[in-house]
C-alpha cells in the first residue's frame, strides 16, 4: 500500500495576495496620470501621431 500526499499548491497566499496588491497599485498609477491634462493631450499627439 502507498501513501500519497495530497497536492501541494502552486502559489502560496502570501504570494497571490502580493500579486494583486501590485496589480491594484499600478492600476491606480495608471488611472491617476488620466488626471493629468498635459498627460492626456500627449497621449493624444502620440496616438494621432501614429495615423
Amino acid at each position: 500500500m502507498s501513501h500519497t500526499t495530497p497536492p501541494r499548491k502552486t502559489t502560496p497566499s502570501a504570494l497571490r495576495w502580493l500579486g494583486g496588491a501590485v496589480a491594484v497599485l499600478l492600476c491606480l498609477v495608471v488611472f491617476g496620470f488620466y488626471t493629468v491634462p498635459e498627460f492626456m493631450v500627449m497621449l493624444a499627439d502620440q496616438m494621432w501621431a501614429c495615423f
